[in-house]
């Protein structure tokens, strides 16, 4: 994952890439809705711990996550690209 930068997940972002991370023990995935706009959403469940299902995010917050994400997998759109987990 050290190879893997903000710069080049925003790019990924950018391209219609989805990201998949994990982040304070929830797994989540992330992909770009509008101009620095993006969508958080929840896919893990843990009763004990409630979060937002969906989350709107602008990239300045995406980017303060970034260094406490961790398992991060990018996925296009509709289709899975093998090899892409960092």
């Amino acid at each position: 994952m050290e190879d893997y930068t903000f710069e080049k997940m925003w790019e990924d972002l950018k391209n219609g890439y989805q990201i998949y991370y994990t982040y304070v023990g929830n797994r989540y995935l992330l992909f770009k809705t509008a101009e620095n706009c993006y969508t958080q959403k929840l896919l893990s469940d843990h009763k004990g711990n409630p979060q937002p299902k969906m989350l709107m995010l602008t990239l300045k917050r995406v980017k303060e996550m970034f260094p406490h994400m961790e398992d991060i997998e990018y996925k296009m759109i509709g289709e899975i690209q093998n090899g892409n987990n960092y």
